[in-house]
């Protein structure tokens, strides 16, 4: 069961993760011009890795 538990939280969280970067997609490509890169890239690839690596 807390596998179970598990596996979908982190569904969740990659979904969340998915989302957020989708909606900062204009402020990034902003930030990238300006220099300064945001991390969002990384944080749905940790998530998805995450993610597979429960099955």
């Amino acid at each position: 069961m807390s596998r179970t538990i598990r596996r979908g939280t982190l569904f969740a969280l990659y979904q969340l993760t998915v989302f957020v970067g989708i909606a900062l997609l204009p402020v990034a490509m902003m930030a990238q011009r300006l220099g300064v890169p945001l991390p969002v890239g990384r944080a749905v690839e940790g998530t998805k890795a995450a993610y597979e690596s429960s099955k």
